[in-house]
């Protein structure tokens, strides 16, 4: 009878160990196939399509928003015909590296980095300037014109 209860012990804890690897496989994405799959199908289009946009308009997000779209797209589409969960470390991890490649000089609010247009500059720096010699002026003409005053 020992016996019997420690087979069953190992029984059951073979099975519970069984259930929490294939909940792990499941929750990983589906492993290397699909990372494969959206590498090959879905980086790929992208690559061409942004090899398309000039490399000055990659961190312009109105000029890049539909690819990106696509993207994302495609890795949900292709997890949902695997089977896979979506998103997953997988996608997190690829999502990372097209980041470093193509967005890494980008701002995070999606725009180039520029100083404004000289119309909207000039202004800023030129008011400064003259109220300070204004004021100057006013100070130098005052002291001068209290000197005789007693």
């Amino acid at each position: 009878m020992g016996s019997q209860t420690c087979t069953a012990l190992q029984k059951q804890a073979l099975l519970w160990f069984v259930i929490a690897v294939s909940q792990c496989v499941s929750a990983l994405g589906c492993g290397p196939h699909y990372e494969y799959a959206i590498e090959d199908f879905c980086l790929g289009k992208f690559r061409l399509d942004m090899q398309e946009l000039d490399q000055r308009h990659w961190c312009n997000w109105e000029d890049t928003v539909e690819l990106y779209e696509e993207l994302t797209n495609c890795t949900y589409l292709v997890a949902l015909k695997m089977d896979c969960f979506w998103p997953n470390r997988l996608v997190d991890e690829f999502f990372i590296r097209i980041h470093r490649h193509y967005f890494h000089d980008c701002s995070l609010t999606g725009r180039l980095p520029m100083d404004p247009p000289n119309r909207i500059l000039g202004p800023f720096i030129v008011v400064p300037i003259l109220v300070t010699l204004l004021m100057t002026a006013l100070v130098v003409w005052r002291s001068k014109r209290s000197e005789g005053i007693v």
